[in-house]
């Protein structure tokens, strides 16, 4: 990763959390450098076992307004190929994050920031963010994941919606069409988000992280293959040191109070 004071995408560990904070003024525009820079971030995390949740965030005034678009109108098609795969695999290495992760949203979550939101496990938004893919409009189409999680995440009907017509989507609506978890005033957007990931980061790491795997794979898998993968996954945690933990703490001060270590 570039030098701190330069950094485009900067991590920061506050009590078990870890603030990935994108920083390319005026609008966090997703070029190649942040792409770069959020693939090394995402490396970082994943590798760090005090990090035991994640907050994404882009500021207070705009969480990401898209690719650079700029940028791309001067590329070729090799060009645009090679930023695309960038920009995909900056964006799956966040997704594939095995800690919860929360994407604290202000202002714009456009095209690629929106798909960059879409891979969070939950997205606290701005009462007055604004949201969508909006690549139809420059004869486009969402490429680094917006025409696949988004149907996922909300019905392949809703999501053709937004990626036809390319439109603005309010708080409000985002949040009743599930593309938002949490909507909160501007000024404790990241404050609510913070607040979410902590509850994860006392949380058993290994549970969680056994827990994000078998919905995100099972999703894509047969009923079987996915019951097959969930037990697997549940057997593979009883020899941990949470799951004694955990079972201790239930039988002697009942549920919920359990202290786990992550291990």
């Amino acid at each position: 990763m570039a030098d701190e004071a330069k950094a485009l995408v900067s991590l920061e560990v506050s009590d078990g959390v870890g603030i990935v904070r994108l920083d390319r003024p005026p609008m966090n525009a997703l070029d190649a450098a942040v792409s770069g820079e959020l693939t090394e971030v995402a490396r970082q995390v994943r590798s760090d076992p005090a990090i035991r949740a994640v907050v994404l965030w882009g500021g207070p005034k705009v969480f990401a307004a898209g690719a650079d678009v700029k940028a791309m109108a001067t590329m070729d098609q090799g060009g645009i190929t090679a930023y695309l795969a960038d920009l995909s695999g900056a964006l799956e290495a966040v997704a594939r994050l095995p800690q919860p992760t929360v994407a604290a949203v202000t202002g714009y979550a456009l095209g690629g920031g929106l798909e960059l939101a879409l891979c969070a496990d939950f997205r606290v938004l701005s009462e007055k963010a604004k949201v969508g893919v909006p690549e139809i409009q420059l004869g486009l189409i969402p490429g680094a994941g917006g025409t696949q999680r988004l149907p996922r995440l909300i019905g392949p009907s809703k999501a053709k919606e937004l990626i036809f017509t390319g439109r603005h989507v309010r708080a409000d609506e985002a949040l009743a069409l599930g593309l938002a978890d949490q909507v909160v005033a501007p000024d404790s957007t990241f404050d609510e988000a913070l607040a979410l990931a902590r509850r994860f980061a006392d949380g058993p790491a290994l549970a969680l992280a056994a827990a994000k795997r078998a919905v995100d794979d099972g999703a894509a898998l047969p009923l079987a293959d996915g019951l097959r993968m969930e037990a697997a996954l549940f057997i593979g945690l009883t020899g941990t040191e949470d799951r004694r933990i955990g079972l201790d703490s239930f039988l002697e001060h009942g549920p919920g109070k359990a202290k786990f270590v992550g291990r």
